[in-house]
């Protein structure tokens, strides 16, 4: 435990490194850079139909390319080009493996005679965190495009519903891992979806109060941006607590199974779920505090706005998939190939009486006396002298006279008409 603990204070300043490598590139570009960069505030959205209607003199961006998809192309500014390799790697990793998951629970289902009803809530499950995973790697490209009227919406509304649906999907596992009654099967899917179906209540209703009320452009500052992520920062909360709980008693408490292989995925599981949730809320906290104090004190705002949120959608959506997406399927297809038509083990299992001299060596059943025939020791004496187990009754069946009342005498009432007249002293 102290091991993972020290591993998240590393973190942070990996996490700074990781973060402030891009965006130096990005300013260097930017000083360099023909095209002036955006005067707008984060607040406001750039019009597309502003002057420079065309890129010239960027390399690798064609000519008549709008400028609001410059990263896109633009080789000077590589953190584009990167995190948009990365983001569509990764969301062609997460179909993939949404794809091959759900063909592999269609083949068990078809192939399986018996119904297996605990499969179905975990796929499901699955299915979500895997979906939503694909569609964090999608709105990075939201990031990289320039601010616009038709990007503001997709970017309020789809980064806070994605990782709420995702933070959901693993407390709804975790809940599920834990034993409680509300996430088994079926009810973990649907667990997921009733907290994931409340941050987009909340999305919602900023939009419409926003856009259709007020009938405002869409415009935000950064400090409204982050505390609109606020009921996903309590569902990444509620879900690091409780994996932290899972981890702690799968490692202290002892495994009874035959062969330790159950006890030995579910640490590992208990493991990567706590790391994963970890290096998420070291993220989270990272770009939160770069985009609301960091950017502002460095006099980068809002230049850096952008990359950060890309930087840390694509960096989260690989912790998300490496570290549950793809470790789930693995031991979700392993423990169904385990579970099917194996026969029980009893492998190092000995009798409570094992440790009595004798009783485990191989009897002919002489050593019993009502199983004796007539002409086998007609004295009642054994040959050789063994030792009897303490459970082994003293006397044979055979000793018993049929003609006997071996019956528990009961006693009898000799007034039972006035049981209680010499009491009373009557006659």
């Amino acid at each position: 435990m102290k091991m993972a603990f020290l591993s998240g204070k590393s973190l942070f300043p990996l996490l700074l490194l990781f973060f402030y490598g891009p965006l130096s590139s990005l300013c260097q570009s930017a000083n360099s850079s023909s095209i002036n960069p955006t005067t707008n505030t984060p607040t406001t959205t750039s019009s597309p139909s502003s002057n420079d209607t065309s890129l010239s003199r960027v390399p690798g961006c064609g000519k008549g390319l709008h400028p609001i998809y410059r990263y896109l192309c633009d080789r000077r500014a590589a953190w584009g080009i990167v995190l948009e390799t990365l983001a569509s790697s990764g969301f062609l990793l997460s179909m993939g493996l949404l794809l091959g998951l759900l063909l592999w629970s269609l083949w068990i289902c078809i192939s399986s005679k018996q119904q297996r009803s605990g499969i179905g809530g975990t796929v499901a499950c699955m299915s979500m965190f895997l979906l939503a995973t694909a569609g964090i790697f999608a709105t990075t490209f939201s990031f990289i495009i320039r601010l616009t009227p038709q990007t503001c919406p997709t970017r309020l509304f789809l980064f806070s519903v994605l990782f709420s649906l995702a933070f959901s999907c693993l407390l709804a596992r975790c809940l599920a891992l834990l034993g409680f009654a509300a996430a088994r099967g079926w009810g973990e899917p649907a667990l997921a979806l009733g907290l994931f179906t409340v941050q987009v209540i909340i999305s919602t209703q900023w939009l419409i109060l926003v856009l259709v009320r007020d009938k405002n452009p869409c415009e935000y500052s950064q400090e409204e941006f982050v505390m609109l992520q606020i009921y996903v920062l309590c569902l990444l909360a509620f879900s690091l607590i409780l994996s932290l709980h899972f981890l702690c008693r799968s490692c202290f408490t002892y495994s009874y199974s035959y062969t330790g292989a159950g006890y030995l995925q579910g640490r590992a599981q208990a493991t990567l779920l706590f790391l994963t949730l970890l290096v998420s809320a070291c993220i989270w906290v990272v770009w939160i505090t770069m985009l609301v104090r960091g950017n502002p004190e460095l006099g980068r705002r809002p230049r850096w706005d952008d990359p950060v949120l890309s930087i840390a959608l694509v960096a989260n959506g690989w912790v998300l998939l490496m570290g549950h997406g793809l470790s789930q399927v693995a031991f979700l297809c392993r423990g169904e190939a385990r579970s099917k038509d194996i026969p029980l083990s009893f492998a190092g299992w000995t009798s409570p009486s094992a440790d009595i001299p004798g009783l485990n060596s191989p009897k002919e059943g002489k050593e019993n006396g009502s199983f004796e025939t007539d002409g086998d020791n007609k004295r009642g004496r054994r040959a050789e002298p063994s030792l009897r187990s303490p459970y082994e009754s003293g006397f044979s069946m055979t000793e018993i006279d049929p003609d006997k009342d071996f019956s528990i005498p009961r006693p009898q009432a000799t007034n039972y008409r006035e049981p209680y007249d010499e009491y009373y002293g009557h006659n």
